[in-house]
């Protein structure tokens, strides 16, 4: 098949090694970080916090949270470009949500008459909530939208990247802290330009199911 958004995901792969003298210039910056806020989300929710890791400082942090575990993700700390931190709200609550409500008002979306109707879409929120006001299983859920459409902006722009499930969120609930200030982070984000040397999933050809074992057409 030819197609743009084929020839994207084709291209695309998991880099395992960085170049660390290569930096996604200011402009590519602007449009994954655009991308990124219009992400999807169930109801509008929007219940993360993008943060950003740009700035030696910020890296070495980074680098200082895999101390006690998966130290195989450690190297990207420092040589990707940057690396985002995908974080979600573990207890989403309605007063959350009234911001939604009222930026969709500002935006003319809601009419300022129907703010109460608005909050209809909440209901989904109370269903995935437990006794202890916990939605953390729902709020990460839509976090991984916000990380799918990222891949594929940044494999729109060129640009590799390296999803990490293995980050240590204890310690970067710690060393994060007040940046986090009580989201949680459970998956991140790596991405730059590979090291043409180094990177060995690089020169590996793709391989996936066939489509007549993962998609069935009713």
């Amino acid at each position: 098949m030819t197609n743009a958004i084929i020839a994207d995901l084709e291209k695309r792969y998991t880099a395992k090694r960085y170049d660390a003298t290569k930096r996604v210039p200011k402009e590519d910056l602007a449009v994954i970080y655009d991308a990124m806020v219009l992400s999807p989300s169930s109801i509008n929710s929007q219940p993360w916090k993008f943060i950003v890791i740009e700035s030696d400082e910020a890296k070495q942090r980074l680098h200082d949270s895999y101390a006690n575990k998966f130290q195989f993700n450690q190297p990207h700390a420092k040589t990707a470009s940057h690396t985002i931190l995908f974080a979600y709200n573990p207890k989403y609550t309605r007063e959350d949500y009234a911001k939604v409500v009222d930026q969709g008002i500002i935006d003319g979306r809601t009419k300022p008459e129907d703010r109460e109707s608005a909050f209809g879409g909440y209901a989904f929120v109370d269903l995935n909530t437990d006794e202890a006001g916990n939605n953390a299983a729902w709020t990460k859920s839509q976090t991984y939208l916000a990380l799918g459409n990222t891949m594929h902006t940044l494999a729109r722009l060129g640009i590799d990247s390296t999803p990490m499930e293995g980050v240590d969120s204890e310690m970067l609930g710690q060393i994060f802290a007040k940046e986090l200030d009580g989201y949680v982070c459970e998956v991140a984000l790596a991405f730059g330009y590979h090291h043409s040397d180094e990177d060995y999933n690089a020169k590996l050809p793709k391989s996936r199911l066939n489509i007549d074992q993962v998609l069935q057409v009713l």
